[in-house]
């Protein structure tokens, strides 16, 4: 049987731009506290317990995580990457192939466009309807699940299956 894993690509809850803080500090709003606690609430219904969270660096991603567990997503373990930040997809690549392969679902954690780009090199568009909403925009909270039947480390261009989209709201 081919090894099996689930990536879970999200972006972090809306921010707040009403801050003198520098970009990489900006803390959630209003309405990302209430959308990441929807998309924990979407998580532990739908996911489960996650085995391994990427998250970027920077604060909203961390508080967006936060709200998440606090809508009851569950994880068995947590990085922070600096790499996230502002980053090209393939800064993203020797993250996810360094996982272990007893890390069956990952969540990553990060910033539009990196999450929306990552999401369509590794899997081709076919006709779920995520496609279509996520060709609209690849807004705060949304999700996209990737089913990847391959090892971590042999990730690749399309190797990867849109199996679920969705933009939680609160």
């Amino acid at each position: 049987m081919p090894t099996h894993h689930r990536l879970l690509v999200m972006r972090h809850s809306k921010s707040s731009w009403s801050t003198p803080s520098p970009d990489h500090r900006r803390p959630l709003n209003k309405r990302g506290q209430r959308d990441g606690l929807a998309a924990g609430e979407w998580l532990a219904k739908n996911i489960g317990t996650i085995d391994h969270v990427l998250c970027s660096t920077a604060t909203r991603t961390r508080l967006s995580w936060e709200r998440a567990k606090a809508g009851g997503a569950t994880a068995r373990g947590i990085s922070f990457h600096d790499e996230m930040y502002e980053s090209e997809v393939a800064s993203f690549w020797p993250l996810l192939a360094q996982l272990p392969e007893s890390i069956g679902t990952a969540l990553f954690l990060g910033h539009w466009p990196g999450v929306e780009d990552l999401s369509r090199r590794l899997a081709e568009p076919d006709d779920h309807p995520g496609w279509e909403s996520m060709d609209v925009k690849f807004p705060t909270s949304a999700i996209a699940v990737l089913e990847i039947p391959a090892a971590w480390k042999e990730l690749s261009p399309g190797a990867a299956r849109l199996s679920d989209y969705v933009i939680p709201r609160g």
